[in-house]
């Protein structure tokens, strides 16, 4: 009896395990152990009455499994009914509103060509990797190792500059010689241009590139910069949530960028993009791709020239033109400083993910630089930093000459999107765009059009406190998912009236892709608000 009682609780064990993953393996686990029970019987030693004792305990624990499956059914059930209810209120938001016009959007700057690869197959974890450490640039394979070990442990998206171009063409090809291996059009301004495009605007894209990706492009979209004989390449190693590396796993599914760049670190599209602008006014300027100059080699000034260049840009557009910097993985101190006083000045929006923002209020805040933060950080913790760098910004700004006037913010999470606009600026349709970003991050990262919520999760708690130090605790309401208030942020003798947004991700269970997220979750959010 001990060995038949072992063999019920061991079966019990695995049905309630397959059960929790899949409710339609109900009837399957109730004909295995069926089964089981025949064959028990079979070679059964004993009497009628250890028969019927058995047959008695085999009914129980059948009973038991069809109740556990039943329980696990009716569960997932009621989740799947919730999801469809939220998403039905995120579409029912985005489809409110749409484009009746072609906004004109110009967008710089740089293409490359991205080679996607499992980070699993291309890294091989051995005991040599040793303790994770970060590496203001990548030399060797074991700095490599080190630095994808340091992010990875903690999901956090890292984009560094390998110097030796020997290793990263080695690099290259391995990563290209697995089956599994793609690639596309890649860079932070090429992939928010065929956002926009798709989406309905008119875009003027500036890069530099070869023929053959150029015609990759989709004619919609005006590219100007000129021609190179060699595109850049971004190696890009994607891990999923959970995975395991060495000692380490996955808080969550993201990627670890590689890049040898010669054209975007040096803007080289800069003049003809100068050129274009000044025979229109776009309704929208996109400032992005500027994290190719981290830890770049370039000869002294160099980069402060052409980042000078970048704000006299900005400067010299016109008022109707509103302009957006998108922010990216930086790990230099002076490069941020140097974007902190010579771009974010001269910006009307700013778009970043749970890292940047973190990275960016360190260094406006305390001075210094964070180079991982916490990949899922609670609603009031991002609302908060988001509240201190809107002031800090807007202060800074009233001593800078030209300088305009912060009106938006966006921060998009894995598990929500977080928006504020000032009141009455031109930024409209804020709860949209939040709905909208929302939806466009789980298309993105399962690569599909359509939202299945069999291949959803939500990560945001039922309710959200709006502040850390004495918010409001706000419930999610799944029929009207995007919750949205006003504010009165004071700065000094200012009060700026914001109007705040938060809309919950149903986040994507079996990631595709994780790179060209944020790009595409910006420019979404943008294009309604424009």
């Amino acid at each position: 009896m001990t060995v038949d009682l072992a063999c019920h609780r061991y079966q019990i064990s695995i049905d309630i395990a397959e059960l929790r993953s899949n409710s339609e393996n109900a009837r399957i686990a109730v004909r295995r152990y069926g089964q089981l029970r025949v064959q028990r019987n079979a070679v059964r030693i004993g009497g009628n009455m250890g028969y019927k004792k058995g047959l008695g305990l085999g009914t129980f624990f059948t009973a038991v499994i069809v109740l556990v499956a039943i329980y696990y059914r009716n569960t997932d059930d009621v989740l799947q009914k919730r999801l469809l209810t939220l998403l039905h209120g995120l579409e029912r938001l985005e489809s409110k509103h749409v484009i009746t016009s072609r906004p004109q959007v110009a967008i710089g700057y740089g293409v490359c060509t991205d080679v996607f690869v499992d980070a699993k197959h291309l890294l091989r974890y051995t005991d040599e990797v040793g303790r994770p450490e970060h590496f203001d640039e990548i030399n060797t394979e074991l700095e490599l190792f080190k630095s994808f070990a340091y992010y990875f442990r903690h999901g956090a998206a890292a984009e560094r500059y390998m110097a030796n171009r020997t290793l990263f063409d080695e690099l290259v090809a391995k990563a290209r010689s697995f089956p599994s291996s793609y690639s596309t059009i890649g860079g932070n301004a090429a992939v928010m241009a065929m956002r926009f495009a798709r989406e309905g605007c008119d875009v003027t894209l500036a890069a530099r590139l070869t023929k053959s990706l150029h015609q990759m492009i989709p004619q919609v979209i005006k590219v100007v910069g000129g021609e190179v004989k060699r595109d850049d390449i971004h190696l890009i190693m994607e891990y999923k949530h959970g995975e395991v590396w060495g000692p380490y796993s996955s808080a969550r599914a993201n990627r670890y960028i590689i890049h040898n760049d010669v054209n975007n670190p040096m803007i080289s599209s800069f003049d003809a993009f100068n050129e274009a602008l000044a025979t229109y006014d776009p309704d929208l300027l996109v400032v992005s791709g500027l994290q190719m100059m981290d830890n770049y080699p370039f000869r002294e000034d160099k980069r402060k020239n052409l980042l000078m260049n970048v704000k006299r840009q900005m400067m010299e557009r016109s008022s109707t033109t509103r302009i957006h910097f998108e922010m990216a993985s930086f790990a230099e101190d002076k490069l941020l400083f140097e974007l902190c006083d010579l771009v974010v000045p001269f910006a009307d929006s700013l778009g970043m993910n749970e890292q940047e923002i973190a990275n960016l209020y360190n260094t406006m805040y305390y001075g210094n630089i964070s180079l991982v933060a916490n990949s899922t950080p609670r609603v009031a913790t991002v609302l908060d930093q988001m509240r201190t760098l809107f002031k800090l910004i807007r202060l800074r700004s009233k001593s800078i000459k030209d300088a305009r006037e912060l009106t938006r913010i966006h921060v998009h999470t894995l598990a929500y999107q977080a928006i504020f606009t000032v009141k009455d600026s031109v930024w409209k349709n804020t709860m949209a765009a939040a709905a909208k970003a929302s939806l466009t991050a789980h298309r993105h990262v399962c690569a599909t059009s359509n939202v299945d919520v069999k291949k959803a999760t939500l990560i945001m708690d039922d309710s959200f406190s709006t502040s850390i130090v004495d918010g409001t605790r706000i419930a999610l309401n799944i029929d009207k998912p995007v919750s949205c208030w006003d504010e009165i942020l004071k700065a000094e003798q200012e009060n700026i009236p914001i109007q705040v947004c938060v809309a919950p991700v149903l986040v994507c269970t079996q990631a595709s892709q994780t790179a060209g997220g944020g790009d595409n979750i910006s420019s979404a959010g943008l294009v309604l608000q424009i």
